[in-house]
Parts: structure tokens; C-alpha cells; sequence
């Protein structure tokens, strides 16, 4: 299997390498990850600031790995195009932060597996909470035989997963509501600082994403690149 493994808070993440070094277990893997942190980029790409930098770098016990001057997609870009490689499986992660709810609008975790969908690349997205990977690293076996004992690839190609601290359990989700928003805080007459607040209130619909992490599961969410609101479509006949 061969496997292109990408991040969006940059090579130096503890994350990424426990992601790389795991999926070195399923295959060959190829790392190309954003030089510095690249939070919130959603699925923007460089094409107007010139050219990008790629660089080659020793990477772990991996064979080939690059260090990407640009977004995280502009890494998964530069990993099936650039290098003109198509993959079996495209991962992301391991984010330090949950990506759950409304909040995957603007994960460029996530959409770098948005971004293997049209490549034409299996994807999964893994997050965890803020303070530690430990959890996400003891888990990551038990997650992927859960995708395959569920055989959930023959259903949906790109899934996204959140990892709390001591998880009871894998459940299989649907995106939840808003989880975080920010605030713009003037520091001068031309500067504003956007600070995070969390505006979760904690449910127990545990087929959400968002109660289902919260009230301490793994959760397990099939997502699409599909913008459009195909209910909409079928209902409103013209």
C-alpha cells in the first residue's frame, strides 16, 4: 500500500510523526508537510505568490519526506502532482486540537483529505485533544480495525476522526453544530487579534461528532467534497 501522510501544523509536529511511523505498518509511506504551522488554511492553495519551495529532508524510518513552503493542501498537491504519485491512502494528522462540527470548514486536516478526494486518493483525518497524542497514538490500531471490520470504505472513501482522552469506545458519527468562534480584539486603530472561545453546550446525541468526543467516544464521521444540498435538489423540482 502506499501511503502519503500530511499534516497542517507543520514537520515539526509530534502528531505527524506518530501518524507516519504507524502507517508504516500498512505500507510504503511518503511525508510532505507544511514547513511551519498552517492552521485554519481550510483548502486554500498558493497560486499567485510565486513559486513554492519543496525540500527533502530526513524523516523518521520513512523513505521519502518533504517539507512543503506552502498550505497544507498545497503538501497533498505537491505529493499526488507534484511528484506524479497516485496513493492508496491518503492520511492526515494526527491534528493537536479537535476538528469536529462546523469547525471542519476550516481544518486543513480535513481538507487535505477533501483534497485526496480529488486526487482520486482514500483519506482519514485523525485529531485529538490539545494536551496530549498519547491517547491517539494507543489508539490509532483499534481505529483502523474498526474502518475495516465495518468495512466502511465500501461505503464512503474519506472519513474524519476525533480522539478525546480516555475514550470509552468508536462510534460512528455525523458532523455536530458550532464548537468554536472567535472573537476580533482590537490592539490598535489598524490591528485586530482573533481569539478562540469554545460555545459548545454539551448534548447526548452521541450520533454527533461533537457529544459523542465530549461525552468521551471516538468518533467516526464519513465525509464528501459535495458543496451542493442534494435534499434541496431532489426536493424542488423546476
Amino acid at each position: 500500500m502506499k501511503i502519503l501522510v500530511s499534516n497542517d501544523d507543520g514537520i515539526q509536529s509530534e502528531g505527524l510523526k506518530i501518524l507516519a511511523d504507524w502507517a508504516s505498518k500498512l505500507g510504503e509511506v511518503t511525508v510532505c508537510a507544511p514547513a511551519k504551522q498552517q492552521s485554519a488554511k481550510s483548502h486554500a492553495i498558493n497560486i499567485h505568490e510565486g513559486p513554492i519551495r519543496v525540500e527533502s529532508v530526513p524523516y523518521s524510518n520513512v523513505a521519502h519526506a518533504y517539507v512543503v513552503h506552502s498550505t497544507p493542501v498545497d503538501c497533498v498537491r505537491f505529493g499526488t502532482l507534484g511528484l506524479k504519485t497516485h496513493y492508496d491512502l491518503v492520511l492526515s494528522g494526527v491534528n493537536r486540537g479537535f476538528n469536529m462540527g462546523e469547525d471542519m470548514l476550516y481544518s486543513g486536516t480535513v481538507a487535505n483529505i477533501y483534497e485526496a478526494a480529488l486526487r482520486g486518493c482514500r483519506g482519514i483525518a485523525f485529531s485529538t485533544d490539545p494536551t496530549s497524542f498519547e491517547e491517539a497514538n494507543a489508539r490509532l490500531d483499534d481505529i483502523w480495525s474498526y474502518i475495516v471490520k465495518h468495512d466502511l470504505f465500501s461505503h464512503c472513501n474519506h472519513f474524519n476522526v476525533n480522539v478525546p482522552l480516555n475514550s470509552k469506545g468508536i462510534l460512528w458519527t455525523k458532523q455536530g453544530g458550532p464548537y468554536f468562534t472567535d472573537a476580533f480584539v482590537k490592539i490598535n486603530d489598524n490591528e485586530y487579534s482573533q481569539e478562540g472561545y469554545s460555545i459548545y453546550q454539551l448534548g447526548n446525541d452521541l450520533t454527533l461528532d461533537t457529544d459523542a468526543v465530549m461525552n468521551g467516544y471516538i468518533s467516526v464521521t464519513p465525509v464528501s467534497v459535495r458543496r451542493d444540498d442534494l435534499e434541496v435538489w431532489k426536493k424542488v423540482r423546476i
